[in-house]
C-alpha cells in the first residue's frame, strides 16, 4: 500500500497538509518500505478559503492509503475519506517519517488496531491483484 506524508524538509512530517508543497509517497508492505516519489505543488498555498488549490493534491493521493499530516482542515479530510485516503495527523513536528514507517511495517507483521485495518479495506483492489488471485486458484 501506499503511504503519503506531509513534509518541508523530507525527514519530518512538518506540514499542514494545505500548506505542503512536498509529499513523499511510499510503498509499504510488512516486509519493509520503499521511497516511491516526491509530489511538489507550487503556487498560493497558504488558508484562504480557495478549496480549489487542494485539488491537485486530492488526485496525486488517490492511490494512497494514508497520509500523514501535522494538521488539516475539516473539508480536506473530509475528501479525502471520500477518496479512501485516510488522514493521520503526526504526533509532532519533529516525528521522523521513517520512525512512523518502520512502526507501520511492524504494525502490518502483527495484528493491526481497527482504524487501521478500516484504511486497509476502503482500498479497492486493483485489476492486477483480482488477476493474481485468480492465477493462484
Amino acid at each position: 500500500m501506499k503511504i503519503a506524508f506531509t513534509t518541508t524538509d523530507r525527514v519530518h512530517i512538518n506540514a499542514h497538509f494545505g500548506w505542503a508543497r512536498l509529499i513523499d509517497v511510499y510503498e509499504i508492505s510488512n516486509e519493509g518500505y520503499d521511497f516511491l516519489e516526491t509530489l511538489n505543488f507550487e503556487g498560493e498555498l497558504k488558508e484562504d478559503g480557495n478549496e480549489d488549490k487542494i485539488t491537485p493534491k486530492l488526485e496525486a493521493l488517490s492511490d494512497c492509503t494514508i497520509v500523514y499530516v501535522t494538521a488539516i482542515g475539516g473539508s480536506a479530510a473530509a475528501r479525502l475519506i471520500k477518496k479512501g485516503v485516510t488522514p493521520v495527523k503526526a504526533r509532532s513536528e519533529e516525528e521522523e517519517i521513517s520512525e512512523v514507517l518502520n512502526k507501520l511495517v511492524q504494525t502490518l507483521k502483527g495484528n493491526p488496531p481497527p482504524w487501521l485495518r478500516k484504511a486497509l479495506q476502503q482500498k479497492p483492489s486493483n485489476f492486477t491483484d483480482e488477476v493474481g488471485d485468480e492465477a493462484t486458484v
